[in-house]
Protein backbone atom coordinates (compact mmCIF):
# COMPACT_ATOMS: atom_id res chain seq x y z
CA UNK A 1 0.00 0.00 0.00
CA UNK A 2 1.37 3.29 -1.40
CA UNK A 3 1.71 5.53 1.93
CA UNK A 4 0.99 9.47 2.22
CA UNK A 5 3.68 11.40 3.53
CA UNK A 6 2.88 14.12 5.69
CA UNK A 7 4.99 17.19 5.99
CA UNK A 8 5.73 17.50 9.24
CA UNK A 9 6.82 14.22 10.22
CA UNK A 10 10.14 12.82 8.96
CA UNK A 11 9.31 8.94 8.98
CA UNK A 12 8.95 6.61 6.10
CA UNK A 13 7.13 3.05 6.16
CA UNK A 14 8.68 -0.26 5.82
CA UNK A 15 10.12 -0.27 2.25
CA UNK A 16 8.76 -3.47 2.18
CA UNK A 17 5.40 -1.79 1.83
CA UNK A 18 6.44 -0.58 -1.67
CA UNK A 19 4.82 -1.31 -4.32
CA UNK A 20 5.65 -4.05 -7.22
CA UNK A 21 7.50 -1.25 -9.27
CA UNK A 22 9.01 0.49 -5.82
CA UNK A 23 6.96 2.73 -5.12
CA UNK A 24 6.41 3.54 -1.40
CA UNK A 25 4.87 6.91 -0.52
CA UNK A 26 3.69 9.96 -2.10
CA UNK A 27 4.21 13.68 -0.86
CA UNK A 28 6.00 15.06 2.09
CA UNK A 29 8.95 17.76 1.46
CA UNK A 30 12.88 18.13 0.39
CA UNK A 31 13.46 19.17 3.65
CA UNK A 32 17.28 18.35 4.63
CA UNK A 33 15.98 15.90 7.50
CA UNK A 34 13.31 14.11 5.06
CA UNK A 35 15.99 14.11 2.39
CA UNK A 36 18.93 12.24 4.52
CA UNK A 37 16.23 9.71 6.46
CA UNK A 38 15.11 8.54 3.31
CA UNK A 39 18.71 7.75 2.01
CA UNK A 40 19.38 6.38 5.14
CA UNK A 41 16.60 3.79 5.11
CA UNK A 42 17.52 3.05 1.09
CA UNK A 43 14.64 5.11 -0.37
CA UNK A 44 15.11 7.74 -2.96
CA UNK A 45 12.74 11.05 -4.27
CA UNK A 46 11.53 11.21 -8.09
CA UNK A 47 9.23 13.67 -9.83
CA UNK A 48 6.26 12.55 -11.84
CA UNK A 49 3.92 14.09 -13.98
CA UNK A 50 2.11 11.34 -13.96
CA UNK A 51 -1.23 11.82 -13.20
CA UNK A 52 -2.54 8.08 -12.16
CA UNK A 53 0.22 8.27 -9.82
CA UNK A 54 0.24 11.54 -8.32
CA UNK A 55 -3.32 11.39 -7.73
CA UNK A 56 -3.08 13.30 -4.36
CA UNK A 57 -1.74 16.54 -6.27
CA UNK A 58 2.03 16.14 -4.90
CA UNK A 59 4.87 15.45 -7.45
CA UNK A 60 7.44 13.91 -5.19
CA UNK A 61 7.35 10.28 -5.18
CA UNK A 62 9.37 8.27 -3.01
CA UNK A 63 11.01 4.76 -4.39
CA UNK A 64 12.92 1.60 -2.90
CA UNK A 65 12.92 -0.72 -6.08
CA UNK A 66 13.31 -4.73 -5.56
CA UNK A 67 15.84 -5.30 -6.40
CA UNK A 68 18.43 -2.43 -6.11
CA UNK A 69 21.19 -1.73 -9.06
CA UNK A 70 24.36 -0.67 -7.30
CA UNK A 71 28.35 -0.85 -8.10
CA UNK A 72 30.56 -2.14 -5.47
CA UNK A 73 33.86 0.45 -6.05
CA UNK A 74 35.80 -2.44 -6.29
CA UNK A 75 34.38 -3.57 -9.12
CA UNK A 76 34.47 -0.73 -11.26
CA UNK A 77 35.24 -1.83 -14.45
CA UNK A 78 37.55 0.34 -16.88
CA UNK A 79 37.67 0.02 -20.77
CA UNK A 80 41.24 0.11 -22.87
CA UNK A 81 39.67 3.00 -24.28
CA UNK A 82 38.42 4.53 -20.80
CA UNK A 83 42.17 3.72 -19.49
CA UNK A 84 43.91 5.38 -22.50
CA UNK A 85 41.44 8.80 -22.00
CA UNK A 86 42.26 8.70 -18.26
CA UNK A 87 45.78 7.92 -19.11
CA UNK A 88 46.19 10.85 -21.38
CA UNK A 89 44.67 13.42 -18.77
CA UNK A 90 42.11 14.65 -20.91
CA UNK A 91 39.80 15.91 -18.34
CA UNK A 92 40.89 17.26 -15.25
CA UNK A 93 38.71 15.80 -12.49
CA UNK A 94 38.00 17.97 -9.04
CA UNK A 95 35.53 17.25 -6.30
CA UNK A 96 32.76 19.82 -5.01
CA UNK A 97 34.63 22.96 -7.06
CA UNK A 98 31.07 23.75 -9.22
CA UNK A 99 28.33 22.22 -7.26
CA UNK A 100 25.85 24.07 -8.09
CA UNK A 101 26.42 24.48 -11.92
CA UNK A 102 26.58 20.50 -12.48
CA UNK A 103 22.68 20.07 -11.08
CA UNK A 104 21.93 22.50 -13.25
CA UNK A 105 23.71 21.27 -16.10
CA UNK A 106 22.39 17.54 -14.89
CA UNK A 107 18.89 19.48 -15.24
CA UNK A 108 18.83 21.16 -18.54
CA UNK A 109 21.37 18.24 -20.43
CA UNK A 110 18.69 15.34 -19.70
CA UNK A 111 15.49 18.19 -20.26
CA UNK A 112 17.09 18.53 -23.61
CA UNK A 113 17.01 14.48 -24.28
CA UNK A 114 14.25 13.26 -22.63
CA UNK A 115 10.74 14.84 -22.59
CA UNK A 116 10.85 16.92 -19.29
CA UNK A 117 13.25 16.11 -16.54
CA UNK A 118 12.79 15.57 -12.84
CA UNK A 119 15.21 17.44 -11.51
CA UNK A 120 12.89 20.72 -10.42
CA UNK A 121 13.59 23.66 -9.55
CA UNK A 122 12.76 22.74 -6.25
CA UNK A 123 14.81 19.91 -6.74
CA UNK A 124 17.69 21.53 -7.15
CA UNK A 125 17.61 24.34 -4.36
CA UNK A 126 17.07 20.86 -2.35
CA UNK A 127 20.11 19.38 -2.74
CA UNK A 128 21.79 22.81 -3.15
CA UNK A 129 21.08 22.76 0.44
CA UNK A 130 22.30 19.33 0.86
CA UNK A 131 25.71 20.40 -0.39
CA UNK A 132 26.22 23.12 2.18
CA UNK A 133 25.19 20.96 5.03
CA UNK A 134 28.37 18.30 3.55
CA UNK A 135 26.04 15.66 2.21
CA UNK A 136 25.73 16.31 -1.87
CA UNK A 137 28.73 16.28 -3.61
CA UNK A 138 29.44 16.91 -7.16
CA UNK A 139 32.71 15.47 -8.99
CA UNK A 140 33.71 17.79 -12.61
CA UNK A 141 35.26 17.09 -16.11
CA UNK A 142 37.16 20.18 -16.79
CA UNK A 143 38.61 20.57 -20.58
CA UNK A 144 40.60 23.61 -19.71
CA UNK A 145 38.31 26.22 -17.66
CA UNK A 146 35.24 24.50 -19.64
CA UNK A 147 32.97 22.11 -17.46
CA UNK A 148 32.66 19.30 -20.12
CA UNK A 149 31.02 17.15 -17.71
CA UNK A 150 29.76 15.94 -13.94
CA UNK A 151 27.38 14.14 -11.63
CA UNK A 152 26.39 14.70 -8.35
CA UNK A 153 25.17 12.35 -5.20
CA UNK A 154 24.32 12.58 -1.67
CA UNK A 155 27.42 10.73 0.02
CA UNK A 156 26.99 9.83 3.73
CA UNK A 157 28.91 7.90 6.02
CA UNK A 158 30.61 5.53 3.33
CA UNK A 159 27.64 5.34 1.16
CA UNK A 160 27.12 6.91 -2.20
CA UNK A 161 23.98 7.56 -3.44
CA UNK A 162 24.01 8.79 -7.24
CA UNK A 163 21.67 11.04 -8.93
CA UNK A 164 22.98 12.64 -12.42
CA UNK A 165 25.18 13.05 -14.62
CA UNK A 166 25.77 14.86 -18.06
CA UNK A 167 28.52 15.38 -20.87
CA UNK A 168 28.74 17.63 -22.69
CA UNK A 169 32.01 16.52 -24.78
CA UNK A 170 32.05 12.39 -25.23
CA UNK A 171 33.47 10.28 -22.34
CA UNK A 172 33.14 13.43 -19.67
CA UNK A 173 30.99 11.97 -17.11
CA UNK A 174 32.34 8.92 -17.50
CA UNK A 175 35.87 10.24 -16.87
CA UNK A 176 34.44 11.75 -14.07
CA UNK A 177 32.47 8.73 -12.41
CA UNK A 178 35.64 6.54 -13.09
CA UNK A 179 37.66 8.87 -11.25
CA UNK A 180 35.54 9.33 -8.35
CA UNK A 181 34.52 5.79 -8.19
CA UNK A 182 38.62 5.11 -7.59
CA UNK A 183 38.64 7.47 -4.86
CA UNK A 184 35.31 6.57 -3.14
CA UNK A 185 37.83 3.23 -3.13
CA UNK A 186 40.39 4.39 -1.66
CA UNK A 187 38.28 6.16 1.38
CA UNK A 188 36.73 2.72 1.92
CA UNK A 189 33.15 3.28 0.45
CA UNK A 190 30.87 0.46 0.87
CA UNK A 191 28.26 0.70 -1.83
CA UNK A 192 27.39 2.95 -4.53
CA UNK A 193 23.59 3.34 -5.16
CA UNK A 194 22.72 3.50 -9.04
CA UNK A 195 18.64 3.57 -8.10
CA UNK A 196 17.72 2.80 -11.97
CA UNK A 197 19.34 0.65 -14.50
CA UNK A 198 21.26 1.89 -17.75
CA UNK A 199 23.63 -0.07 -20.07
CA UNK A 200 26.28 2.91 -19.14
CA UNK A 201 26.20 2.01 -15.78
CA UNK A 202 26.26 -1.80 -16.27
CA UNK A 203 28.84 -1.33 -18.63
CA UNK A 204 31.31 0.00 -15.67
CA UNK A 205 30.17 -3.32 -13.65
CA UNK A 206 27.19 -2.30 -12.05
CA UNK A 207 24.59 -4.90 -10.87
CA UNK A 208 21.58 -5.79 -9.66
CA UNK A 209 21.13 -6.90 -5.90
CA UNK A 210 18.42 -7.96 -3.42
CA UNK A 211 16.85 -4.99 -2.15
CA UNK A 212 17.14 -6.59 1.66
CA UNK A 213 21.21 -6.51 1.09
CA UNK A 214 21.73 -3.24 -0.02
CA UNK A 215 19.72 -2.28 2.41
CA UNK A 216 21.49 -4.19 5.56
CA UNK A 217 24.62 -2.57 3.69
CA UNK A 218 23.32 0.67 3.88
CA UNK A 219 22.24 1.02 7.21
CA UNK A 220 26.18 0.11 8.16
CA UNK A 221 27.59 2.43 5.74
CA UNK A 222 25.98 5.17 6.63
CA UNK A 223 26.92 5.16 10.55
CA UNK A 224 30.54 5.13 9.17
CA UNK A 225 32.79 8.18 9.07
CA UNK A 226 31.99 10.41 6.12
CA UNK A 227 34.94 9.78 3.63
CA UNK A 228 37.12 13.12 3.98
CA UNK A 229 38.38 13.91 0.31
CA UNK A 230 41.45 15.97 1.52
CA UNK A 231 42.09 12.82 2.89
CA UNK A 232 42.40 10.28 0.32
Amino acid sequence: MISILPKNKYFFPPVETADPDGLLAIGGDLNPERLLAAYRAGIFPWYSENTEINWLGSKILWWSPDPRFVLYPKDIHISKSMSKILKQKKFKITINKAFPAVINRCRYEVRARQEGTWITEEMEKAYNELHQLGYAVSVEAWMGDTLAGGLYGVLIGKAFFGESMFSLFDNASKAAFITFVKILEKGKCQIIDCQVETSHLKSLGADFIPRKKFIKTVSKAVDMPQIDFNKV
